[in-house]
């Protein structure tokens, strides 16, 4: 009786004594690629899918769980900035506050100041000197400075 197994074609057999005529033949075509626009296509035009092997998922898998665990950190770090920046533009606000109220306090220090805003606010003259109010005919008075 016969075996049910073909038998070899001369192309499969020269192939397997010389691989390089099995690909000049063409009974290896899936293993012959063109790479073109970015793609690979079949030497017979069929284009090839890329297959997600476990290597690449596994990698998949890691990579996006490391960046969801990174993102609560620099959420965390861009709040921290924000707040600082917030926190250095209220220090110099209240530096120059501070400022003014130093100025303010070396002015009310100074006598001769303290004098001429008794004499005008208040109306206050020295012992022996005589005070003069001046009115003005039309209109109210200037408003005091005070």
């Amino acid at each position: 009786m016969s075996s049910a197994v073909p038998s070899p074609t001369a192309a499969a057999r020269s192939a397997s004594r010389d691989p390089s005529a099995a690909h000049r033949s063409g009974a290896r075509r899936e293993a012959s690629w063109r790479r073109e626009n970015g793609r690979h296509e079949l030497a017979r035009g069929g284009i090839s899918h890329p297959r997600l092997t476990a290597r690449a998922a596994v990698l998949a898998v890691v990579s996006l769980i490391l960046l969801t665990l990174a993102v609560a950190p620099l959420r965390t770090l861009i709040d921290q900035r924000d707040t600082l920046g917030q926190l250095e533009r209220q220090a110099e606000d209240l530096d120059r506050r501070n400022s003014r109220l130093e100025a303010r306090i070396d002015q009310l220090n100074d006598p001769g100041y303290l004098e001429r805003l008794a004499r005008e606010c208040l109306g206050m003259v020295r012992p022996g000197e005589t005070a003069f109010v001046m009115v003005p005919k039309h209109g109210p008075p200037p408003a005091n400075r005070c």
